[in-house]
């Protein structure tokens, strides 16, 4: 039988995080934000070791994180975000570009992009995923990233 990689995280997390935060719906983007500092912070991350950009919306969360990537400073990117269904089909498109976009940056740069962005059909389903019924996704992003690092790095040591 092949190896299994899961291991917990007890490796120092001795790397850098990006974040990008969308200020549309800032109410709950800052939210999303403050979870995912908290978790960084339970992580043992001190400042350093992590950037925040704000852009104006979820749409520009992709191009800034290519940007990010092509620094290569960065061992994960985080993009935070709230699109909230409106009257129109403006929503399928923002929620569409969005999501293309982050996989794409990901994909092209074999850097995990972590998809922060909420997409709920109202204010009240937003604010549930910030530390409501529905727990907080903020927070769930770093674990994400956090993870995908060492799951990465595991590959190219121990199965390279």
């Amino acid at each position: 039988m092949g190896q299994t990689i899961d291991k917990p995280i007890d490796e120092a997390n001795n790397f850098k995080v990006a974040i990008t935060v969308s200020r549309f719906n800032e109410p709950i983007t800052q939210g999303l934000l403050e979870g995912a500092l908290a978790r960084l912070n339970e992580y043992g991350f001190e400042e350093h070791q992590y950037d925040v950009v704000w852009v104006p919306g979820a749409v520009e969360l992709p191009l800034v994180a290519k940007r990010l990537a092509k620094k290569q400073s960065y061992a994960a990117i985080i993009c935070l975000g709230a699109v909230i269904r409106g009257e129109t089909s403006h929503y399928d498109y923002v929620c569409q570009a969005v999501t293309d976009g982050c996989m794409t940056v990901s994909l092209d740069h074999e850097l995990p992009v972590i998809f922060g962005v909420l997409t709920t059909e109202n204010a009240e389903q937003a604010r549930d995923r910030i530390g409501g019924a529905h727990g907080h996704k903020g927070r769930d992003a770093v674990d994400t990233a956090i993870h995908m690092v060492h799951a990465l790095k595991q590959i190219d040591q121990d199965l390279g």
